[in-house]
Protein backbone atom coordinates (compact mmCIF):
# COMPACT_ATOMS: atom_id res chain seq x y z
CA UNK A 1 0.00 0.00 0.00
CA UNK A 2 1.83 3.35 -0.73
CA UNK A 3 1.46 5.98 2.22
CA UNK A 4 -2.12 7.24 3.46
CA UNK A 5 -1.99 11.31 2.16
CA UNK A 6 -4.95 13.90 2.80
CA UNK A 7 -6.24 14.29 -0.45
CA UNK A 8 -7.22 10.52 -0.31
CA UNK A 9 -10.86 10.06 0.76
CA UNK A 10 -11.99 8.12 4.01
CA UNK A 11 -13.49 5.63 1.84
CA UNK A 12 -9.78 5.02 0.09
CA UNK A 13 -8.40 4.51 3.42
CA UNK A 14 -10.54 2.08 5.03
CA UNK A 15 -10.77 0.09 1.99
CA UNK A 16 -6.95 -0.14 1.31
CA UNK A 17 -5.99 -0.07 5.51
CA UNK A 18 -9.13 -1.47 7.43
CA UNK A 19 -7.06 -1.48 10.57
CA UNK A 20 -7.26 2.40 10.23
CA UNK A 21 -10.83 2.68 11.33
CA UNK A 22 -9.87 3.41 15.48
CA UNK A 23 -7.62 6.53 13.96
CA UNK A 24 -11.21 8.00 13.08
CA UNK A 25 -12.78 6.82 15.57
CA UNK A 26 -10.98 8.16 18.02
CA UNK A 27 -10.91 11.62 16.81
CA UNK A 28 -14.99 11.54 16.31
CA UNK A 29 -15.71 10.43 13.24
CA UNK A 30 -17.94 7.44 13.64
CA UNK A 31 -19.47 7.28 10.56
CA UNK A 32 -17.25 5.55 8.62
CA UNK A 33 -19.72 3.86 5.79
CA UNK A 34 -21.86 6.96 5.74
CA UNK A 35 -22.11 8.42 1.68
CA UNK A 36 -20.32 11.46 3.02
CA UNK A 37 -17.02 9.32 3.64
CA UNK A 38 -17.19 8.33 -0.22
CA UNK A 39 -16.18 11.99 -1.01
CA UNK A 40 -14.85 13.61 1.81
CA UNK A 41 -10.90 13.26 2.26
CA UNK A 42 -8.90 13.06 5.45
CA UNK A 43 -7.81 16.78 4.90
CA UNK A 44 -11.73 17.74 4.61
CA UNK A 45 -12.54 15.58 7.78
CA UNK A 46 -9.41 16.92 9.75
CA UNK A 47 -10.91 19.99 9.56
CA UNK A 48 -14.07 19.21 9.76
CA UNK A 49 -13.62 17.78 13.28
CA UNK A 50 -11.05 19.90 14.61
CA UNK A 51 -8.16 17.22 14.13
CA UNK A 52 -4.63 18.40 13.39
CA UNK A 53 -4.36 16.90 10.08
CA UNK A 54 -0.44 16.19 10.73
CA UNK A 55 -0.87 14.00 13.89
CA UNK A 56 -3.62 12.59 11.94
CA UNK A 57 -1.82 11.10 8.78
CA UNK A 58 1.01 10.19 11.22
CA UNK A 59 -1.31 8.17 13.51
CA UNK A 60 -3.23 6.70 9.52
CA UNK A 61 0.74 5.62 8.05
CA UNK A 62 1.90 4.10 10.89
CA UNK A 63 -0.96 1.84 10.91
CA UNK A 64 -0.68 1.14 7.30
CA UNK A 65 3.06 0.28 7.55
CA UNK A 66 2.47 -2.17 10.26
CA UNK A 67 0.04 -3.79 7.91
CA UNK A 68 2.48 -4.10 5.09
CA UNK A 69 4.86 -6.22 7.28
Amino acid sequence: MNAIDKDMTIFEVIQSCPEAAPVFFELGMHCLGCPMSRGETVEQAAAAHGADLSVMLEKLNEIALKQER
